[in-house]
């Protein structure tokens, strides 16, 4: 953060609707996605999205928000494991 304070834990809550639109928060990177995954940290571990084509609509790491459309047929968590990076941050190396 800017001001020096340490960053505080963003809530995180899902919100599916109809099997087709989920929204996210306390979502703090994206690991990965395609069309049938989307893989994201959050404040209460890994979370792994599938289904069928699925599509980021909107992303906003400052707020923890995100927003998924498509088929979604599982969401499953993992404990945090960050430690080969995100993909943004393998990508900006």
């Amino acid at each position: 953060m800017q001001d020096g304070k340490t960053a505080a834990k963003l809530p995180h809550n899902l919100i599916l609707e109809d099997r087709s639109h989920l929204t996210v928060s306390g979502v703090s990177d994206v690991d990965s996605f395609d069309e049938n995954t989307v893989t994201v940290y959050t404040e209460m571990g890994e979370l792994t999205i599938k289904g069928s084509d699925l599509h980021i609509n909107a992303l906003n790491v400052e707020t923890g928000d995100l927003t998924v459309e498509g088929r979604v047929s599982s969401l499953v968590y993992t404990e945090n494991s960050k430690t080969k990076g995100s993909l943004f941050s393998r990508i900006f190396k």
